[in-house]
């Protein structure tokens, strides 16, 4: 399935209409891992926990996973969805495209997914910057999950995103 961003991203340039979301493969498993490692949300004392994090062709094989890339093809996001239980595992938006729509066009079509599996809603555990971000996109906070040093070390907000029916029902 292929989706398409249409019309003018909040803030972005008029031409980010032309981001597509499609179903990761396996070969893209590199160009995301190299996106995770990369990001600018995770320095500083948070680097240590995407350090060493890869996500594998069978990560990506076994879970509902979902790029978002530009006209030119270069990866600009993508969202790993778990549907047993349902839970948000993985959210990444390039630096670049922070503040152009990506992350919510991600959200709107991972919420679209779980609804057609069925699911009524799903769990987001946050990296703490990001929870303003996720409020702003109708996640509500449900509590708090605690730190679990060596791996991570600070609280982060638990959260949930409600997945409205389908239509008709």
């Amino acid at each position: 399935m292929t989706a398409r961003m249409t019309g003018r991203a909040r803030g972005g340039p008029a031409g980010s209409s032309g981001v597509r979301i499609r179903r990761a493969t396996a070969r893209d498993a590199k160009r995301l891992t190299a996106l995770v490692r990369n990001s600018g949300a995770y320095e500083g004392p948070y680097a240590p926990m995407v350090a060493g994090y890869r996500v594998g062709p069978d990560y990506i094989e076994a879970h509902e996973v979902h790029l978002a890339a530009g006209e030119d093809g270069r990866v600009l996001g993508f969202y790993a969805l778990v549907l047993a239980p349902p839970e948000l595992d993985l959210l990444f938006v390039a630096d670049a495209a922070q503040g152009l729509g990506v992350g919510r066009g991600l959200i709107a079509h991972m919420t679209e997914r779980a609804r057609a599996a069925g699911v009524s809603a799903v769990r987001v555990v946050s990296h703490p910057p990001a929870e303003g971000f996720y409020r702003s996109v109708g996640a509500r906070r449900t509590g708090t999950v605690a730190a679990r040093p060596p791996a991570v070390m600070w609280d982060r907000p638990d959260m949930v995103i409600a997945v409205a029916p389908p239509a008709g029902k």
